[in-house]
């Protein structure tokens, strides 16, 4: 695969991908970006130089510019998606026409330039909540929100075209990323950068929701190895069998922060809100993959990669006044 097109890539887990990507191969990438409220080019403005790795601004949605764009690419890797959950309780038509609608345009102008392989990155959160044990990709989907209902409908449009089209898809369902980049709405930064400020953070509820972390490079390996191994038509889970619950994590970025418990500020849970996330890897694992990234120490350094780069994510909080 000489040429891959990556779309979402200026968000969170895309900008790592190819970041990761590109110090890894020597694969030439083109960055496929809306630049939505969570796309930003000062993730990936070192990426870009015109020849390895270059840029395009459009929207998923849009086919004739995505025909234009992929056009002589060997592999597609969709990560463009909204993926916020409180977001999409406030506005689930926007997740709906990107997640739903957005990935058949990708889809299908990936069938009709004849892409080679095609990976699609998913959330374990289209599995619903589970109280004991963990999902295998064979379980039924129970989303619970418009995000995971979007994502969950996103999954099978594309598995869709596997077997309708014999498009070479792939699906991975990942667990909690972390690490840096990511946009600070989202728990992890969220805290850690209102924390390095002396404001407090926002704890939903009795804290008591499980999520399983994973840092994103651990993330990016296992995706790249289905993007490369993967059984056409195929689902495989991600995940780091790293559990804990929001007030563990709270606690945790308190210590690493140096504040003290003063600075949570209990708020009324989120509407719908899943209480365990847990999923199932032998399937990746058989692959070959295995985590890398310890989480104490893996969350020690984001934490600090946020103290390092204010100029990054000030300006984001700042423009939505957070």
């Amino acid at each position: 695969m000489n040429r891959i097109f990556v779309t979402g890539a200026a968000g969170f887990i895309g900008s790592n991908y190819v970041r990761w990507l590109l110090a890894n191969s020597d694969t030439q990438v083109t960055i496929y970006d809306a630049l939505t409220y969570a796309g930003n080019l000062a993730s990936i403005d070192d990426l870009i130089d015109g020849k390895r790795c270059t840029f395009v601004h459009a929207d998923i949605c849009e086919r004739d510019a995505a025909l234009a764009a992929m056009d002589g690419h060997d592999a597609v890797v969709h990560f463009a998606a909204e993926s916020h959950v409180d977001r999409s309780i406030v506005d689930p038509y926007a997740f709906v026409n990107t997640n739903c609608f957005g990935t058949n345009v990708i889809c299908d102008v990936a069938r009709q330039v004849g892409v080679g392989r095609f990976l699609h990155i998913s959330t374990d959160e289209v599995y619903g909540t589970i109280d004991h044990g963990s999902f295998s990709e064979d379980d039924i989907l129970t989303p619970r929100s418009p995000y995971s209902a979007s994502k969950a409908g996103s999954d099978l449009i594309a598995l869709s075209y596997a077997t309708t089209h014999d498009l070479p898809v792939v699906v991975t369902r990942c667990s909690n990323n972390y690490g840096p980049y990511q946009y600070p709405e989202k728990v992890i930064p969220l805290f850690t950068t209102n924390l390095i400020d002396g404001k407090q953070v926002p704890l939903y509820g009795d804290g008591g929701n499980i999520r399983d972390w994973i840092h994103v490079e651990d993330h990016n390996r296992a995706a790249h190895l289905v993007l490369e191994r993967g059984v056409v038509g195929q689902v495989y889970n991600i995940g780091a069998h790293e559990e804990i619950t929001n007030k563990d994590l709270t606690y945790r970025l308190l210590e690493l922060c140096g504040r003290d418990e003063s600075f949570i500020k209990p708020v009324a849970d989120r509407l719908g809100h899943d209480r365990r996330y847990s999923v199932n890897i032998d399937k990746i694992t058989a692959l070959g993959w295995k985590v890398q990234r310890s989480f104490d120490q893996a969350l020690a350094e984001t934490v600090q990669w946020y103290r390092d780069n204010r100029a990054w994510w000030e300006p984001l909080k700042a423009r939505v006044g957070s």
